[in-house]
């Protein structure tokens, strides 16, 4: 295909949209509000649609993967923010070293999965 690729953004559910708006700011992404139930989260160019719906077996199998050049910083900076200790049913997983690299887990409110990862860089 000869089109470049703009952006690829997903949707996910939530049981609660109030306060997986809120968790989601708080985690630092910027919220367009599309609708009454569809925002769209955005940080550095990234994003995904969150909308006020939620089918427990679509959201309970929802994981997305974060890459981020420093993964030990963005978990410090994660881990600053107490999340789980704000947000009921959020829960963060501690840094896995892994054969391509390290990442850690975050679930929000509602059960998605994050991983923030980062590769190991090839060497010449």
């Amino acid at each position: 295909m000869s089109q470049n690729v703009i952006s690829l953004r997903p949707f996910i559910g939530t049981k609660d949209f109030s306060l997986s708006r809120s968790f989601y700011s708080a985690l630092g992404f910027q919220e367009s509000i599309l609708s009454n139930n569809m925002s769209y989260f955005s940080k550095q160019g990234m994003g995904f649609y969150l909308q006020d719906a939620y089918v427990k077996d679509w959201v309970d199998n929802t994981m997305l993967f974060l890459e981020v050049d420093n993964v030990e910083q963005y978990w410090n900076e994660v881990l600053a923010l107490d999340l789980p200790g704000k947000y009921e049913g959020a829960r963060l997983v501690p840094m896995r070293h892994e054969a391509w690299g390290k990442e850690f887990f975050l679930h929000d409110p509602s059960g998605i999965l994050w991983h923030f990862g980062e590769f190991f860089k090839a060497t010449s």
